[in-house]
């Protein structure tokens, strides 16, 4: 069994999945690959079903029965990979604003000797965002300033989904009392691994805004994050 898995949800995504399972499957050390497809109306599923047989036995779906968000697609995945035995777990957008490439980078800096989690950063030196408006990047950055502030996780990019976990730190965590499903998810998944004494680092990378297909951010999950912080401090830390 290769050590390494990459989740990646998706969620109409049929116009960037070909091109984003390709060029995680040419990378050396080998990576494998789980998708988990919110029953997408465009047919992402049907698209992955048809090429696994151009990667048996690395690529997997897991098809759900419907849009149940972000973060519940991650929980199911980590239970999915855990009861698998992988030793390291990505999690990775579909829609090319993570370069695969990166997946390397975030493998080594986890797998270093005391490193639960690797985080690839767009706001540590080194780090950049290409192709958003500079609105966009300001309410990021604030973002982040926010989070930093209220829970003192001392990581920078706060809300980033580009990640790799050591396979004992998902394990230690109670997946299960995750208490949120949208961009807050990133947040509280740094905390939690915070609380449990793991040592957290940042990779720089650069950001890319999607080129195809539709962002699945809105005001809602928005809200959600802004929200989620102050519920994190006080519930969670009790917990």
């Amino acid at each position: 069994m290769p050590e390494r898995l990459v989740i990646i949800p998706t969620y109409d995504e049929k116009e960037n999945i070909r091109e984003v399972l390709s060029k995680v499957f040419g990378l050396t050390p080998d990576f494998h690959v789980l998708v988990v497809d919110d029953n997408s109306p465009d047919g992402t599923a049907d698209m992955v079903v048809a090429m696994q047989q151009e990667w048996p036995g690395r690529l997997h779906l897991l098809k759900r029965a419907g849009k149940l968000g972000l973060g519940t697609a991650y929980i199911a995945g980590f239970h999915w990979a855990l009861e698998r035995g992988y030793d390291f777990i990505f999690e990775m957008d579909a829609d090319l604003s993570h370069n695969p490439n990166d997946l390397v980078r975030l493998y080594d800096a986890c797998a270093a000797k005391g490193v639960g989690m690797s985080v690839g950063s767009r706001y540590v030196k080194g780090g950049h965002v290409r192709d958003w408006a500079w609105h966009r990047i300001l309410v990021s950055y604030c973002a982040s300033l926010y989070v930093r502030a209220v829970l003192w996780l001392g990581v920078r990019d706060t809300t980033a989904g580009f990640v790799c976990y050591r396979r004992d730190v998902l394990a230690a965590l109670p997946l299960d009392q995750v208490q949120f499903i949208g961009y807050a998810f990133q947040i509280e998944m740094k905390y939690r691994v915070r609380l449990q004494g793991f040592r957290i680092v940042e990779v720089p990378i650069t950001f890319v805004d999607r080129l195809k297909g539709r962002s699945k951010m809105s005001m809602s999950i928005f809200h959600e994050a802004f929200l989620g912080v102050l519920k994190m401090r006080l519930r969670i830390r009790k917990a």
